[in-house]
């Protein structure tokens, strides 16, 4: 009888959570739809901001910001490129025949909304552990395919879903600032020493974090699930596809060429040998530039002929407008955040309200903050660590954590930063404002366990 009492209280309470939630989620997108501007809007906001406050805080003069972010401008430029080839090379290898009938039958298997928002968050959040680059472009493309079979679900929840895998990166096997930091040589290696990945991203504290996010935010973006008048499905428009267009065959030796499949093999013969060879002798090591010669080869072998693969790159190429126009922007950012002090003076500020308990907690809160400002996560570490590592060394805290708060940090705030979201947004033919409502709460769930990670373990 007992039991059944609390059953119903439990029940009414989670019930009204539920209502509560919803209501919450649904003021959050509306304000995000209003406000939250275009992601080119976005950076040159971002822009002004920093100029005047490297102003205002530093040193600096006018013609002195102008110059780091001119200087800066050109910063990411190769990172701008790997970028470009992982969006459009995924989108090759997703609409290969082979491919696409591959990620419909696991779409089609998926019949409820609720499921299919649990499983996609929980397939980006292994992916982007394995590997961020190959999660971001992998969770968006499943997350639109499930969006052809599954009827009623909300395409907006359905791709942040995909999105919040993110949150998980840094503490993935692919995070930039412990891989760095386990290399001879890198550039702090004087003061903190070569620090494996069994005191970075294989510690309880850091294991804590990725299995509890793992294992709750996928339930927990199924909680966000709005009401049925709020629902908003998938435009068909964005589902349609166009029809590849080949001209008449001609009796040329350039026409058989393009036509024939005797390239596509030899090209992936020597492609998936250099493959073989890498993991043989340098393990399972993924960076950005394997990835991408993974999609690359695939897409090659999966298209068949040299002509479909090229027509699916033209295709694919057209996504990537976004990343091309504003990253620039984000490294003149960094250029003026960097060369000014200003990514120091944010630090310090931190640093003056810690002790050697709440240390690492504000850490990674200075970290988040210096995020928006400076979306690169080595980029970042270049920045904050020889504040932070000097700040550990005078708490006596542990070099390693001080790591993981700002590979956290960077992390963390990516979930309100459209810098990182532009791939994802290109895929499902969606802007930053459709989705940030949702990534908002995300960023406050996922906050809570990361903060008690570091905290307390």
């Amino acid at each position: 009888m007992h039991r059944k009492v609390l059953f119903r209280i439990f029940h009414h309470y989670m019930k009204g959570e539920d209502v509560r939630v919803k209501v919450l989620t649904r003021i959050s997108n509306s304000i995000m739809e209003k406000f939250l501007p275009d992601p080119y809007i976005f950076v040159t906001i971002l822009t002004v901001l920093v100029f005047l406050l490297g102003i205002i805080l530093t040193p600096s003069s006018p013609l002195d910001m102008v110059v780091y972010w001119g200087d800066g401008f050109w910063g990411l430029l190769s990172f701008t490129m790997q970028m470009v080839i992982v969006l459009a090379a995924g989108h090759v290898l997703a609409n290969s025949p082979i491919f696409k009938r591959f990620l419909s039958s696991i779409a089609s298997k998926i019949k409820r909304p609720s499921s299919a928002i649990i499983i996609v968050t929980f397939i980006s959040l292994v992916a982007c552990w394995i590997n961020w680059g190959f999660g971001l472009v992998i969770g968006a493309l499943f997350a639109k395919e499930i969006a052809r079979h599954v009827k009623k679900v909300d395409y907006r929840l359905l791709i942040a879903s995909a999105y919040s895998g993110f949150i998980i990166w840094h503490g993935g096997l692919a995070g930039s600032i412990p891989l760095s930091i386990a290399t001879e040589g890198h550039p702090f290696a004087n003061m903190m020493g070569v620090v494996p990945t069994s005191e970075t991203i294989f510690t309880p504290y850091n294991l804590f974090i990725v299995i509890v996010i793992v294992f709750t935010l996928p339930f927990f973006n199924r909680w966000m699930m709005p009401k049925d008048e709020d629902l908003v499905e998938v435009d068909p428009a964005i589902l349609v596809e166009e029809e590849q267009q080949f001209p008449p065959s001609e009796k040329s030796f350039a026409s058989w060429t393009e036509r024939s499949s005797l390239l596509t093999i030899l090209i992936g013969l020597i492609g998936l040998s250099y493959l073989i060879h890498h993991f043989v002798t340098k393990g399972f090591l993924l960076d950005l530039n394997i990835v991408n010669t993974i999609f690359i080869i695939l897409g090659i072998i999966l298209h068949g002929t040299p002509q479909r693969f090229l027509a699916a790159a033209q295709a694919a190429i057209k996504t990537t407008t976004g990343i091309v126009f504003q990253f620039p922007f984000y490294a003149g950012i960094m250029g003026m955040m960097t060369v000014s002090g200003l990514a120091g003076v944010f630090s310090e500020w931190f640093i003056g309200i810690s002790n050697d308990f709440t240390f690492y907690l504000f850490t990674f809160y200075s970290a988040g903050l210096v995020n928006f400002f400076v979306p690169s996560g080595g980029g970042q570490w270049a920045v904050q660590a020889p504040i932070m590592l000097e700040a550990a060394q005078s708490l006596g805290a542990d070099y390693a954590k001080t790591a993981m708060a700002i590979a956290w940090g960077d992390a963390w705030t990516n979930m309100i930063q459209p810098f990182w979201a532009l791939p994802a947004l290109a895929i499902a033919g969606l802007k930053a404002k459709d989705i940030m409502g949702f990534c908002l709460f995300v960023l406050i769930f996922t906050g809570v366990i990361i903060s008690i990670g570091l905290l307390f373990l």
